[in-house]
Protein backbone atom coordinates (compact mmCIF):
# COMPACT_ATOMS: atom_id res chain seq x y z
CA UNK A 1 0.00 0.00 0.00
CA UNK A 2 2.86 2.86 0.78
CA UNK A 3 4.20 1.93 -2.91
CA UNK A 4 1.03 2.37 -4.35
CA UNK A 5 0.32 6.13 -2.47
CA UNK A 6 3.68 6.66 -3.11
CA UNK A 7 2.36 7.61 -7.06
CA UNK A 8 0.00 10.34 -7.95
CA UNK A 9 -1.85 7.54 -10.00
CA UNK A 10 -2.06 5.41 -6.87
CA UNK A 11 -3.80 8.41 -4.45
CA UNK A 12 -6.01 9.58 -7.14
CA UNK A 13 -7.46 5.73 -7.72
CA UNK A 14 -7.37 5.01 -4.26
CA UNK A 15 -9.13 8.07 -3.68
CA UNK A 16 -12.02 7.04 -6.32
CA UNK A 17 -12.00 3.94 -5.09
CA UNK A 18 -12.95 4.74 -1.16
CA UNK A 19 -15.78 7.24 -2.68
CA UNK A 20 -17.16 4.16 -4.98
CA UNK A 21 -17.21 1.66 -2.02
CA UNK A 22 -18.47 4.03 0.37
CA UNK A 23 -21.49 5.28 -1.88
CA UNK A 24 -22.26 1.61 -2.63
CA UNK A 25 -22.30 0.78 1.09
CA UNK A 26 -24.66 3.94 0.94
CA UNK A 27 -26.56 2.49 -1.38
CA UNK A 28 -27.12 -1.52 -0.17
CA UNK A 29 -27.81 0.35 3.70
CA UNK A 30 -30.64 2.84 2.44
CA UNK A 31 -32.35 1.33 -0.67
CA UNK A 32 -33.95 -1.92 -0.49
CA UNK A 33 -32.93 -4.52 -2.69
CA UNK A 34 -36.19 -5.25 -4.55
CA UNK A 35 -35.75 -1.45 -5.88
CA UNK A 36 -35.25 -2.72 -9.57
CA UNK A 37 -38.86 -4.96 -9.68
CA UNK A 38 -40.63 -3.09 -7.10
CA UNK A 39 -39.90 0.81 -8.05
CA UNK A 40 -37.62 0.96 -10.97
CA UNK A 41 -39.98 -1.60 -13.28
CA UNK A 42 -43.15 0.00 -11.55
CA UNK A 43 -44.63 2.79 -13.60
CA UNK A 44 -47.02 4.25 -11.33
CA UNK A 45 -44.23 5.15 -8.89
CA UNK A 46 -43.23 7.14 -11.29
CA UNK A 47 -46.26 8.86 -12.06
CA UNK A 48 -46.15 12.27 -10.59
CA UNK A 49 -42.79 12.59 -11.38
CA UNK A 50 -42.24 15.12 -14.88
CA UNK A 51 -41.13 13.18 -17.97
CA UNK A 52 -37.69 13.32 -19.70
CA UNK A 53 -36.76 16.70 -17.96
CA UNK A 54 -33.29 17.74 -17.85
CA UNK A 55 -31.36 18.37 -14.13
CA UNK A 56 -32.43 21.13 -12.53
CA UNK A 57 -28.63 22.39 -12.31
CA UNK A 58 -29.33 23.28 -15.98
CA UNK A 59 -31.53 25.97 -15.14
CA UNK A 60 -28.29 27.94 -14.77
CA UNK A 61 -27.69 27.64 -18.16
CA UNK A 62 -30.61 28.95 -19.16
CA UNK A 63 -32.33 32.76 -19.68
CA UNK A 64 -35.54 31.75 -18.87
CA UNK A 65 -36.78 30.40 -15.28
CA UNK A 66 -37.56 26.29 -15.32
CA UNK A 67 -40.89 25.32 -13.88
CA UNK A 68 -39.91 24.22 -10.57
CA UNK A 69 -41.50 20.10 -9.94
CA UNK A 70 -43.67 20.90 -6.74
CA UNK A 71 -45.55 18.10 -4.77
CA UNK A 72 -48.10 19.56 -2.48
CA UNK A 73 -49.74 17.37 0.09
CA UNK A 74 -51.81 18.03 2.94
CA UNK A 75 -53.03 15.79 5.54
CA UNK A 76 -55.11 18.12 7.87
CA UNK A 77 -57.77 20.39 6.33
CA UNK A 78 -57.09 24.12 6.43
CA UNK A 79 -61.03 24.16 7.27
CA UNK A 80 -63.43 22.04 8.27
CA UNK A 81 -67.15 22.44 8.84
CA UNK A 82 -70.21 20.70 10.31
CA UNK A 83 -73.42 20.35 7.98
CA UNK A 84 -76.50 18.35 9.32
CA UNK A 85 -75.15 15.02 8.98
CA UNK A 86 -72.02 15.22 7.34
CA UNK A 87 -68.63 16.99 7.42
CA UNK A 88 -67.05 19.47 4.80
CA UNK A 89 -63.09 19.64 4.91
CA UNK A 90 -61.15 21.82 2.30
CA UNK A 91 -57.84 21.46 1.43
CA UNK A 92 -55.97 24.34 -0.06
CA UNK A 93 -52.92 23.39 -1.84
CA UNK A 94 -50.99 26.84 -2.74
CA UNK A 95 -48.31 26.82 -4.90
CA UNK A 96 -46.31 30.12 -6.80
CA UNK A 97 -46.07 29.27 -10.55
CA UNK A 98 -43.27 32.33 -11.73
CA UNK A 99 -41.87 30.51 -14.94
CA UNK A 100 -41.97 31.76 -18.75
CA UNK A 101 -43.90 28.54 -19.36
CA UNK A 102 -46.36 26.83 -18.36
CA UNK A 103 -46.26 23.40 -16.07
CA UNK A 104 -46.03 19.87 -17.88
CA UNK A 105 -48.70 18.69 -16.27
CA UNK A 106 -51.40 18.94 -13.04
CA UNK A 107 -52.16 15.87 -11.25
CA UNK A 108 -54.42 14.97 -8.22
CA UNK A 109 -54.16 12.04 -5.73
CA UNK A 110 -55.69 11.25 -2.02
CA UNK A 111 -55.39 7.82 0.11
CA UNK A 112 -56.15 6.17 3.24
CA UNK A 113 -59.76 7.01 2.99
CA UNK A 114 -62.28 4.95 5.52
CA UNK A 115 -65.91 5.48 5.59
CA UNK A 116 -68.91 3.57 7.50
CA UNK A 117 -71.67 4.00 5.62
CA UNK A 118 -72.03 6.41 2.71
CA UNK A 119 -69.10 6.97 0.76
CA UNK A 120 -67.25 10.08 0.60
CA UNK A 121 -67.81 12.55 -2.02
CA UNK A 122 -65.16 15.60 -3.49
CA UNK A 123 -64.68 18.07 -5.88
CA UNK A 124 -61.13 20.11 -7.00
CA UNK A 125 -61.13 23.67 -7.84
CA UNK A 126 -58.19 25.61 -9.72
CA UNK A 127 -57.98 29.04 -7.94
CA UNK A 128 -56.14 31.24 -10.12
CA UNK A 129 -54.40 34.70 -9.18
CA UNK A 130 -56.85 36.18 -11.81
CA UNK A 131 -59.77 35.59 -8.97
CA UNK A 132 -60.84 32.73 -12.08
CA UNK A 133 -61.98 29.17 -10.32
CA UNK A 134 -62.10 25.93 -12.94
CA UNK A 135 -63.76 23.05 -11.53
CA UNK A 136 -61.15 19.89 -12.17
CA UNK A 137 -62.74 17.20 -10.93
CA UNK A 138 -66.03 15.93 -8.77
CA UNK A 139 -65.84 12.07 -7.91
CA UNK A 140 -67.18 9.59 -5.20
CA UNK A 141 -65.11 7.51 -3.38
CA UNK A 142 -66.11 3.74 -4.30
CA UNK A 143 -68.82 2.67 -2.55
CA UNK A 144 -69.41 -1.25 -0.61
CA UNK A 145 -68.94 -4.29 -2.23
CA UNK A 146 -71.23 -7.47 -2.08
CA UNK A 147 -70.59 -8.76 1.14
CA UNK A 148 -67.97 -6.56 2.53
CA UNK A 149 -68.65 -5.16 5.94
CA UNK A 150 -67.61 -2.03 7.66
CA UNK A 151 -65.51 0.48 8.11
CA UNK A 152 -64.50 0.44 4.24
CA UNK A 153 -61.02 1.16 3.37
CA UNK A 154 -60.34 2.46 0.02
CA UNK A 155 -56.96 3.74 -1.32
CA UNK A 156 -55.02 2.59 1.23
CA UNK A 157 -51.91 0.78 -0.83
CA UNK A 158 -52.61 2.29 -4.23
CA UNK A 159 -53.60 5.69 -4.06
CA UNK A 160 -56.49 7.90 -6.24
CA UNK A 161 -54.57 9.38 -8.74
CA UNK A 162 -56.06 11.63 -11.34
CA UNK A 163 -53.99 13.52 -14.49
CA UNK A 164 -56.07 16.26 -14.32
CA UNK A 165 -54.48 17.92 -17.64
CA UNK A 166 -55.37 14.51 -19.68
CA UNK A 167 -59.16 14.76 -18.58
CA UNK A 168 -61.50 16.01 -21.74
CA UNK A 169 -63.45 17.39 -18.62
CA UNK A 170 -61.18 20.45 -17.34
CA UNK A 171 -60.54 21.18 -20.77
CA UNK A 172 -64.13 21.84 -21.22
CA UNK A 173 -63.87 23.88 -17.67
CA UNK A 174 -61.04 25.58 -18.77
CA UNK A 175 -62.47 26.93 -21.91
CA UNK A 176 -66.05 28.02 -19.94
CA UNK A 177 -63.14 30.06 -17.59
CA UNK A 178 -61.52 31.50 -20.35
CA UNK A 179 -64.50 32.78 -22.14
CA UNK A 180 -66.38 33.97 -19.36
CA UNK A 181 -63.26 35.43 -17.65
CA UNK A 182 -62.00 36.80 -20.88
CA UNK A 183 -64.25 37.32 -23.49
CA UNK A 184 -62.03 34.45 -25.62
CA UNK A 185 -64.21 31.53 -27.21
CA UNK A 186 -61.54 28.62 -27.24
CA UNK A 187 -63.23 25.42 -28.49
CA UNK A 188 -62.57 22.74 -25.92
CA UNK A 189 -61.42 20.54 -28.48
CA UNK A 190 -58.31 23.00 -29.13
CA UNK A 191 -57.91 23.94 -25.46
CA UNK A 192 -57.37 19.99 -24.87
CA UNK A 193 -54.11 19.84 -27.26
CA UNK A 194 -52.59 21.82 -24.30
CA UNK A 195 -54.63 21.87 -20.97
CA UNK A 196 -51.77 23.31 -19.01
CA UNK A 197 -51.26 26.06 -20.93
CA UNK A 198 -55.09 27.02 -20.31
CA UNK A 199 -54.95 26.37 -16.85
CA UNK A 200 -52.15 28.08 -16.12
CA UNK A 201 -52.64 31.07 -19.14
CA UNK A 202 -54.11 34.37 -20.05
CA UNK A 203 -55.05 35.39 -23.34
CA UNK A 204 -52.97 38.44 -25.01
CA UNK A 205 -54.33 41.10 -27.51
CA UNK A 206 -53.87 38.40 -29.79
CA UNK A 207 -55.82 35.94 -27.99
CA UNK A 208 -52.73 33.98 -27.86
CA UNK A 209 -52.63 32.25 -24.51
CA UNK A 210 -49.61 33.43 -22.12
CA UNK A 211 -48.67 31.80 -19.24
CA UNK A 212 -50.22 34.15 -16.14
CA UNK A 213 -47.50 33.69 -13.00
CA UNK A 214 -48.73 34.50 -9.48
CA UNK A 215 -50.52 32.26 -6.34
CA UNK A 216 -52.54 29.10 -7.41
CA UNK A 217 -54.59 27.21 -5.31
CA UNK A 218 -55.52 23.67 -5.61
CA UNK A 219 -58.69 23.60 -3.53
CA UNK A 220 -60.33 20.28 -2.27
CA UNK A 221 -63.79 19.19 -0.46
CA UNK A 222 -64.25 16.35 0.62
CA UNK A 223 -67.94 15.85 2.15
CA UNK A 224 -67.37 13.10 5.02
CA UNK A 225 -69.67 11.54 7.70
CA UNK A 226 -68.96 12.36 11.13
CA UNK A 227 -66.76 11.46 12.80
CA UNK A 228 -66.52 8.00 11.81
CA UNK A 229 -65.12 8.87 7.68
CA UNK A 230 -61.69 9.57 7.68
CA UNK A 231 -59.29 10.80 4.87
CA UNK A 232 -55.00 10.19 4.98
CA UNK A 233 -53.86 13.20 2.40
CA UNK A 234 -54.15 14.64 -0.56
CA UNK A 235 -51.96 15.81 -3.24
CA UNK A 236 -51.55 17.85 -6.15
CA UNK A 237 -48.02 17.70 -8.01
CA UNK A 238 -47.32 20.91 -10.56
CA UNK A 239 -45.24 19.30 -13.55
CA UNK A 240 -41.95 20.80 -13.50
CA UNK A 241 -39.47 21.23 -16.71
CA UNK A 242 -36.27 20.44 -14.80
CA UNK A 243 -36.05 18.17 -11.61
CA UNK A 244 -33.16 16.41 -9.25
CA UNK A 245 -29.70 16.28 -9.97
CA UNK A 246 -29.79 13.93 -13.25
CA UNK A 247 -33.02 14.52 -14.63
CA UNK A 248 -35.57 12.40 -15.88
CA UNK A 249 -36.44 9.36 -18.64
CA UNK A 250 -38.80 8.87 -20.80
CA UNK A 251 -40.90 7.47 -17.83
CA UNK A 252 -40.32 10.40 -15.96
CA UNK A 253 -37.86 8.10 -13.76
CA UNK A 254 -35.63 9.70 -11.60
CA UNK A 255 -31.84 8.78 -13.01
CA UNK A 256 -30.29 9.60 -10.12
CA UNK A 257 -31.86 7.31 -8.30
CA UNK A 258 -31.56 4.36 -10.90
CA UNK A 259 -27.90 5.45 -11.61
CA UNK A 260 -26.93 5.62 -8.26
CA UNK A 261 -28.73 1.46 -7.45
CA UNK A 262 -26.41 0.96 -10.24
CA UNK A 263 -23.32 1.62 -9.01
CA UNK A 264 -23.32 -1.26 -5.90
CA UNK A 265 -24.33 -3.82 -8.92
CA UNK A 266 -21.21 -3.17 -10.92
CA UNK A 267 -19.13 -3.13 -8.45
CA UNK A 268 -20.48 -6.62 -7.03
CA UNK A 269 -20.91 -7.86 -10.44
CA UNK A 270 -17.03 -6.63 -11.56
CA UNK A 271 -15.21 -7.99 -8.49
CA UNK A 272 -17.29 -10.82 -7.74
CA UNK A 273 -17.09 -12.17 -11.61
CA UNK A 274 -13.02 -10.88 -11.68
CA UNK A 275 -12.19 -13.08 -8.38
CA UNK A 276 -14.05 -16.03 -9.13
CA UNK A 277 -12.31 -15.83 -13.39
CA UNK A 278 -8.96 -14.77 -11.53
CA UNK A 279 -9.33 -18.09 -8.53
CA UNK A 280 -9.83 -20.67 -11.48
CA UNK A 281 -7.46 -19.51 -13.83
CA UNK A 282 -4.90 -19.22 -11.17
CA UNK A 283 -5.46 -22.52 -10.22
CA UNK A 284 -5.83 -24.09 -13.42
CA UNK A 285 -2.68 -22.56 -14.93
CA UNK A 286 -0.76 -23.44 -11.67
CA UNK A 287 -1.85 -27.18 -11.58
CA UNK A 288 -1.31 -27.17 -15.53
CA UNK A 289 2.37 -26.16 -15.47
CA UNK A 290 3.71 -27.61 -12.05
CA UNK A 291 1.87 -31.29 -13.21
CA UNK A 292 2.69 -31.23 -17.02
CA UNK A 293 1.64 -34.02 -18.97
CA UNK A 294 -2.62 -35.54 -19.80
CA UNK A 295 -3.39 -32.41 -17.02
CA UNK A 296 -1.08 -29.44 -18.85
CA UNK A 297 -2.62 -30.91 -22.49
CA UNK A 298 -6.32 -31.20 -21.28
CA UNK A 299 -6.36 -27.67 -19.24
CA UNK A 300 -4.47 -25.93 -22.25
CA UNK A 301 -6.61 -27.47 -24.71
CA UNK A 302 -9.75 -26.32 -22.95
CA UNK A 303 -8.09 -22.89 -22.80
CA UNK A 304 -7.82 -22.71 -26.00
CA UNK A 305 -11.39 -23.79 -26.89
CA UNK A 306 -12.84 -21.59 -24.79
CA UNK A 307 -10.71 -18.47 -26.41
CA UNK A 308 -12.23 -19.23 -29.39
CA UNK A 309 -15.34 -19.41 -28.61
CA UNK A 310 -17.75 -16.18 -29.72
CA UNK A 311 -19.33 -15.29 -26.61
CA UNK A 312 -21.69 -12.78 -28.10
CA UNK A 313 -24.14 -15.34 -30.01
CA UNK A 314 -23.45 -17.92 -27.63
CA UNK A 315 -24.95 -14.86 -25.21
CA UNK A 316 -28.10 -14.43 -27.50
CA UNK A 317 -28.63 -18.42 -27.56
CA UNK A 318 -28.96 -18.48 -23.90
CA UNK A 319 -30.93 -15.30 -23.79
CA UNK A 320 -33.56 -16.85 -26.16
CA UNK A 321 -33.50 -20.28 -23.54
CA UNK A 322 -33.87 -18.93 -20.13
CA UNK A 323 -34.23 -15.35 -20.68
CA UNK A 324 -33.03 -12.03 -19.90
CA UNK A 325 -31.00 -12.57 -16.75
CA UNK A 326 -28.22 -10.60 -15.02
CA UNK A 327 -26.64 -14.06 -13.25
CA UNK A 328 -26.34 -15.39 -17.01
CA UNK A 329 -24.15 -12.69 -18.05
CA UNK A 330 -22.69 -12.40 -15.15
CA UNK A 331 -21.58 -16.79 -15.33
CA UNK A 332 -21.32 -16.90 -18.88
CA UNK A 333 -18.68 -13.88 -18.58
CA UNK A 334 -16.91 -16.01 -15.60
CA UNK A 335 -16.39 -19.12 -17.80
CA UNK A 336 -14.89 -17.40 -21.01
CA UNK A 337 -12.46 -14.72 -18.44
CA UNK A 338 -10.34 -16.98 -17.27
CA UNK A 339 -7.90 -18.96 -19.76
CA UNK A 340 -5.96 -15.91 -20.93
CA UNK A 341 -4.48 -15.82 -17.08
CA UNK A 342 -4.49 -19.72 -17.05
CA UNK A 343 -1.30 -19.25 -20.14
CA UNK A 344 0.26 -16.53 -18.41
CA UNK A 345 0.00 -18.54 -15.15
CA UNK A 346 1.23 -21.91 -16.35
CA UNK A 347 4.57 -20.03 -18.35
CA UNK A 348 5.41 -18.63 -14.61
CA UNK A 349 5.00 -22.17 -13.45
CA UNK A 350 6.91 -23.48 -15.77
CA UNK A 351 10.13 -21.18 -15.03
CA UNK A 352 9.65 -21.72 -11.22
CA UNK A 353 9.22 -25.49 -11.46
CA UNK A 354 13.06 -26.02 -11.72
CA UNK A 355 14.14 -23.33 -8.88
CA UNK A 356 16.68 -24.48 -6.27
CA UNK A 357 13.77 -23.53 -3.72
CA UNK A 358 10.87 -25.97 -5.74
CA UNK A 359 13.71 -28.54 -5.89
CA UNK A 360 14.49 -28.46 -2.62
CA UNK A 361 10.88 -28.55 -1.05
CA UNK A 362 10.65 -31.58 -3.26
CA UNK A 363 13.11 -33.16 -2.11
CA UNK A 364 12.25 -32.69 1.85
CA UNK A 365 9.33 -34.52 0.38
CA UNK A 366 7.13 -31.61 0.69
CA UNK A 367 3.55 -32.25 -1.15
CA UNK A 368 2.83 -30.78 -4.08
CA UNK A 369 -0.13 -28.81 -2.49
CA UNK A 370 2.89 -27.57 -0.36
CA UNK A 371 5.22 -26.73 -2.88
CA UNK A 372 1.99 -24.90 -4.78
CA UNK A 373 1.06 -22.81 -2.00
CA UNK A 374 4.06 -21.62 -0.35
CA UNK A 375 7.33 -21.80 -2.72
CA UNK A 376 5.60 -21.27 -6.46
CA UNK A 377 1.74 -18.93 -5.59
CA UNK A 378 4.00 -16.23 -3.71
CA UNK A 379 5.89 -15.83 -6.78
CA UNK A 380 2.87 -15.65 -9.20
CA UNK A 381 0.88 -13.27 -6.70
CA UNK A 382 1.81 -9.77 -8.10
CA UNK A 383 1.15 -10.73 -11.57
CA UNK A 384 -2.26 -12.16 -10.57
CA UNK A 385 -3.56 -9.18 -8.28
CA UNK A 386 -2.96 -7.02 -11.27
CA UNK A 387 -4.57 -9.35 -13.51
CA UNK A 388 -7.62 -9.22 -10.93
CA UNK A 389 -7.68 -5.45 -10.91
CA UNK A 390 -7.72 -5.25 -14.95
CA UNK A 391 -10.97 -8.20 -14.94
CA UNK A 392 -12.75 -6.13 -12.65
CA UNK A 393 -13.32 -3.14 -15.04
CA UNK A 394 -13.23 -4.98 -18.08
CA UNK A 395 -16.43 -7.20 -16.84
CA UNK A 396 -17.90 -4.07 -15.64
CA UNK A 397 -17.46 -2.79 -19.24
CA UNK A 398 -18.42 -5.96 -21.00
CA UNK A 399 -21.46 -6.08 -18.65
CA UNK A 400 -22.39 -3.28 -19.53
CA UNK A 401 -22.01 -3.75 -23.30
CA UNK A 402 -24.03 -6.97 -23.21
CA UNK A 403 -26.97 -5.07 -21.26
CA UNK A 404 -26.90 -1.74 -24.03
CA UNK A 405 -27.46 -4.58 -26.72
CA UNK A 406 -30.51 -5.31 -24.84
CA UNK A 407 -28.89 -8.52 -23.11
CA UNK A 408 -29.36 -7.73 -19.98
CA UNK A 409 -31.86 -7.75 -17.32
CA UNK A 410 -34.65 -5.22 -18.14
CA UNK A 411 -35.51 -5.07 -14.31
CA UNK A 412 -32.38 -4.25 -12.99
CA UNK A 413 -31.04 -0.22 -13.15
CA UNK A 414 -27.68 -1.48 -14.26
CA UNK A 415 -25.66 1.39 -15.91
CA UNK A 416 -25.58 -0.63 -19.62
CA UNK A 417 -29.51 -0.75 -19.38
CA UNK A 418 -30.15 2.65 -18.73
CA UNK A 419 -28.03 3.56 -21.41
CA UNK A 420 -29.99 0.80 -23.67
CA UNK A 421 -33.18 2.48 -22.47
CA UNK A 422 -32.13 5.96 -23.76
CA UNK A 423 -30.87 4.58 -27.11
CA UNK A 424 -33.98 2.18 -27.29
CA UNK A 425 -36.18 5.35 -27.18
CA UNK A 426 -34.35 7.73 -29.31
CA UNK A 427 -32.75 10.10 -26.69
CA UNK A 428 -29.59 10.69 -28.56
CA UNK A 429 -32.10 11.72 -31.28
CA UNK A 430 -34.27 13.71 -29.88
CA UNK A 431 -31.18 15.50 -27.51
CA UNK A 432 -32.08 14.10 -24.00
CA UNK A 433 -28.24 13.87 -23.06
CA UNK A 434 -28.63 13.82 -19.69
CA UNK A 435 -30.07 10.04 -20.01
CA UNK A 436 -26.53 9.03 -21.62
CA UNK A 437 -23.94 11.37 -20.54
CA UNK A 438 -24.41 10.25 -17.10
CA UNK A 439 -24.17 6.47 -16.88
CA UNK A 440 -21.66 6.63 -19.41
CA UNK A 441 -19.54 8.91 -17.03
CA UNK A 442 -20.26 6.65 -14.28
CA UNK A 443 -18.92 3.50 -16.21
CA UNK A 444 -15.43 5.98 -17.39
CA UNK A 445 -15.04 6.72 -13.77
CA UNK A 446 -15.57 3.42 -12.69
CA UNK A 447 -12.77 1.84 -15.20
CA UNK A 448 -10.34 5.00 -15.21
CA UNK A 449 -10.42 4.04 -10.72
CA UNK A 450 -9.04 0.31 -11.60
CA UNK A 451 -6.84 1.40 -14.07
CA UNK A 452 -5.11 3.88 -11.92
CA UNK A 453 -4.73 1.03 -9.55
CA UNK A 454 -3.30 -0.98 -11.95
CA UNK A 455 -1.48 1.77 -12.84
CA UNK A 456 0.07 2.09 -9.38
CA UNK A 457 0.63 -1.85 -8.74
CA UNK A 458 3.21 -1.90 -11.74
CA UNK A 459 6.30 -1.17 -9.59
CA UNK A 460 5.08 -4.12 -7.18
CA UNK A 461 5.24 -6.26 -9.93
CA UNK A 462 8.34 -4.93 -11.59
CA UNK A 463 10.75 -3.85 -8.82
CA UNK A 464 12.67 -1.77 -11.28
CA UNK A 465 9.87 0.50 -11.72
CA UNK A 466 10.45 1.70 -8.13
CA UNK A 467 11.68 5.46 -7.05
CA UNK A 468 14.93 5.68 -5.02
Amino acid sequence: MREVLSSTAGKVGVTLGVILVVASILVVLLVPWDFGPSRWSNPSVWADYPKAVPPAWTAVLTADEPVEHQVIEATEPSESTARDDARVEVYDLVYEHDAAEPPTFLSFSLADVAYLDRPPSLSVTLLRPDGAQVPLLRTTIRGPRPGEEPPFERHDETPLRVLLTAEPEVAQSASEMLAETYGVDIPARVVRDDIAAALFGAPDADGQLQPLQGTYTTQVRVALAPPEDTLGWVRTVVGGTVFGLLGTDGSGRDLAQGLAFGLPIALIIGLAAATVSTAIGTSLGMLSGYKGGRVDLVIQRTADVINNVPLLPLLIFFVVVFGAQLWLIVTLLVLFSWPGLTILVRSMVLGLSGSQEVEAARALGAPSSWVLRKHIFPHTAPIVFLQLIFFVPAIILAEAGLSFLGLGDPSLPTWGQILEDGFRTGAVFLGYWWWVVAPGMLIVLTAVTFMLLALALEPVVNPRLRRD
